[in-house]
């Protein structure tokens, strides 16, 4: 099977989306199978073509900026010269020429999946409404045209203003994560340097921007240290994001309480991802809306329980897994104590491990896109067989 994966930011871009995509690619990668991924050159030094783990990645350089997305003219013309080599189109969404490349992939008699990796949000400004309108309506029509989509989850989906209106389409399959196991040695040293020891770590992760909820964690903090003066909280992520200034308008909140604070920045090395969540004692998603944020997979994988936001799709993993709590959303004091609780009863949580470990096992990902593919493939193989006579 021939497979090109399409979408705006490729490794070494640092997203969820991105990893998503990468992930997948190199699990089909890994089982035998031929894989490009075709992406914008998101930083001119990366170069215009580079094999990444089995990947082939092709690279186009941006013009311009729109929002979050980088615009590359030469990305169409581009898909099209590739596009005769292979047997599957796989996007991932957000993707602002989702519709014109589905048409052309389907043109050429190459089947078409889209993932959905959450319904646009856009930061408040002049642009959103605009933007968001032209996103819903472009997508929506380019998953008509798609031999099918995949979101992550049927609790997202049902709530989801894209998703709902092509439910026939819909193939549910959860994220991939394959970090390797936490390294207990390498945490306990990594607690002596930021000076940690003998505290009760909260950890958060991911883009410090406004749809993560990470102020309603913030106006959490005078509860839960009134409960457990022994707290600390450590982050993970990138503050300073170029298109939202969210981090900088909080910023009086977190330096209020920076002796509770740990910022460890993006952390790219997934050893060291994994060492973090082993490091923490519960994670804590706050989010205001999240499809189906991984690092909870990632969290639960390495052992460590969940307080969860009760939004559509995040709430997910606490459901299936029973390891945490799923708290009421934009809310504090349910986030505080939701916080107290299960740091309260960490033991009964982590026995919970091994259901996460199997539930979430990256293979099945992989083996659920390869079986879908495959039969679209085969499909098509079949019907022009038969026009054939």
């Amino acid at each position: 099977m021939r497979v090109l994966f399409l979408l705006t930011y490729y490794h070494p871009h640092w997203t969820g989306l991105t990893a998503y995509a990468r992930r997948i690619a190199e699990g089909l990668a890994r089982r035998g199978h031929t894989v490009h991924a075709l992406a914008t050159q998101h930083e001119p030094t990366l170069p215009l073509t580079e094999v990444v783990h089995g990947v082939l990645v092709h690279r186009v350089p941006p013009r311009l900026m729109l929002s979050r997305s980088a615009i590359a003219p030469g990305l169409l013309p581009a898909l099209s010269g590739l596009l005769p080599d292979f047997d599957a189109l796989s996007i991932h969404i957000p993707f602002p020429e989702v519709l014109p490349a589905t048409a052309l992939a389907r043109a050429r008699g190459v089947s078409v999946f889209i993932t959905h990796n959450g319904d646009l949000v856009l930061p408040a400004g002049p642009s959103k409404r605009p933007l968001e309108a032209l996103y819903y309506q472009t997508t929506y029509w380019a998953g008509r045209l798609a031999d099918g989509v995949i979101p992550q989850t049927e609790d997202y989906a049902r709530s989801s203003r894209l998703l709902t209106p092509l439910w026939p389409k819909l193939s549910f399959i959860y994220a991939p994560v394959d970090l390797p196991p936490p390294d207990p040695a390498a945490i306990a040293a990594w607690r002596r340097e930021l000076g940690l020891e003998g505290k009760r770590l909260v950890g958060f992760a991911g883009r410090f921007v406004e749809e993560k909820g990470f102020d309603f964690l913030l106006d959490a903090v005078p509860e839960v240290v009134a409960a457990m003066p022994d707290v600390h909280f450590v982050f993970a992520g990138e503050s300073h994001i170029p298109y939202e200034r969210f981090f900088d308008a909080h910023r009086a909140k977190l330096e209020a309480h920076a002796d509770r604070f740990t910022l460890l920045g993006l952390i790219t090395d997934p050893q060291t991802m994994a060492n973090f969540y082993g490091m923490i004692d519960l994670f804590a998603l706050p989010s205001r809306s999240d499809c189906f944020p991984s690092t909870q997979i990632e969290a639960v994988r390495a052992g460590t329980p969940l307080v969860t936001a009760d939004i559509p799709g995040a709430r997910e993993i606490v459901r299936v897994t029973g390891m945490g709590q799923i708290v009421a959303a934009r809310d504090p004091a349910a986030l505080a104590r939701g916080i107290v609780d299960v740091a309260a009863h960490l033991d009964d949580y982590r026995a919970r491990h091994a259901v996460a470990l199997e539930i979430f096992d990256p293979e099945k990902c992989f083996a659920a896109y390869e079986a879908l593919f495959e039969r679209s493939i085969a499909g098509r193989a079949t019907n022009r067989g038969a026009r054939a006579f």
